[in-house]
């Protein structure tokens, strides 16, 4: 099995979990050992489905004002728990290919493999929500049809994705391509860097 084939098998487990209850409180409970990469995909997974379903409520033009600002909390925290664990799963990737020896002409890519499996995570959340809308009784014809072309697309679309994560993966294995990884720098959530809380601590 490919890599990207099983990442899709665990982000379609971790898309089906929460679907059980579908209720954006519900306690994860990760089924693969803490220290693995299942167990990171699984995480990542889970933290971009949640979040799908705060970005769903919160475009509510009924939600309270009071609890929108509770869920804009929640999506921020939700926006930082997801770039550490794409850190995490790039940091993987450094330590299992750091002993490669890197060709004399080997170039970088545009993004790392993380950020690639980013993607692949939320087109798996954007498959599962299509197919939900493709299969739908209670909306028009047009509406059906209109999803089930887009649903072709975004398989099309995760079928590519996932054999050019395979290719980068080889890639980095043979040498051919090297990675950094840029620790993001988001200054609006550091005390010391954004104007209104470094201001509002004295």
């Amino acid at each position: 099995m490919t890599f990207s084939n099983h990442c899709n098998e665990i982000f379609n487990r971790s898309i089906s979990d929460y679907h059980v209850k579908d209720n954006i409180d519900t306690p994860i409970n990760n089924p693969f050992d803490e220290g693995t990469i299942e167990n990171r995909l699984y995480l990542k997974n889970w933290i971009d489905t949640v979040q799908w379903h705060f970005e769903d409520i919160i475009r509510d033009p009924q939600l309270d004002p009071v609890k929108g600002m509770d869920l804009k909390h929640r999506i921020d925290k939700s926006n930082q728990d997801r770039t550490d664990l794409v850190e995490q799963i790039d940091s993987y990737f450094l330590d299992k290919y750091k002993d490669v020896k890197v060709l004399d002409n080997a170039t970088i890519n545009t993004e790392s493999p993380a950020w690639a499996i980013d993607r692949l995570s939320i087109l798996a959340l954007k498959i599962y929500h299509m197919k939900e809308q493709a299969e739908r009784t209670d909306a028009s014809a047009e509406h059906v049809q209109k999803c089930q072309d887009k649903l072709a697309i975004l398989l099309e679309q995760q079928k590519d994705l996932g054999s050019a994560i395979d290719q980068l993966i080889t890639d980095i294995e043979e040498g051919r391509k090297y990675m950094k990884v840029y620790r993001q720098m988001k200054m609006y959530n550091d005390v010391e860097t954004n104007p209104i809380l470094y201001k509002g601590k004295k």
